[in-house]
């Protein structure tokens, strides 16, 4: 079982925005601002993961509506920051409107941010992914001395 991450924090979000989209966090940040600006996002520079309880209702109502009450955990995920001194002053960077689907979303670059943000938000209060882990380990003799190989894949179920 893998547990899904908790919703987006401004570095988690120029982190994810960077590897997945190939935007720098400078780039990220301004989209950011216009999907702000434009009533998307409640909050920009969050250093809080926690969201507030009407906004994991909606995420939850939102998940089974969209995808149906396999994907609903019994109970509301709730995170919090590990650290001690973490300033929990604002929610999580999530989407004013759960059921605001990314395709209704200004521009090119606002649409592949704004998914990120509701996707992340919505798989946030999912149920964990089931995963099969399969491991080969291969011995193999060779003229020059034995080789071990090891292949590890994974499938979710």
């Amino acid at each position: 079982r893998r547990n899904p991450y908790a919703p987006f924090t401004t570095s988690s979000l120029q982190q994810d925005a960077s590897s997945r989209l190939g935007m720098s966090p400078n780039r990220t940040m301004q989209i950011a601002q216009r999907l702000y600006e434009a009533g998307v996002l409640p909050y920009l520079r969050p250093a809080g993961i926690a969201m507030a309880p009407e906004a994991i209702a909606a995420a939850r109502n939102a998940i089974e509506k969209e995808f149906g009450t396999a994907y609903l955990p019994p109970t509301p995920r709730i995170y919090t920051n590990k650290a001690k001194n973490a300033q929990e002053a604002h929610e999580a960077i999530r989407p004013t409107d759960m059921f605001r689907h990314p395709d209704t979303v200004g521009d090119a670059d606002q649409k592949k941010l704004y998914g990120l943000i509701w996707r992340r938000t919505l798989a946030s209060q999912m149920r964990p992914a089931e995963i099969e882990r399969t491991t080969a380990d291969i011995a193999v003799n060779a003229p020059g001395g034995d080789i071990q190989l090891r292949a590890v894949g994974s499938v979710v179920t």
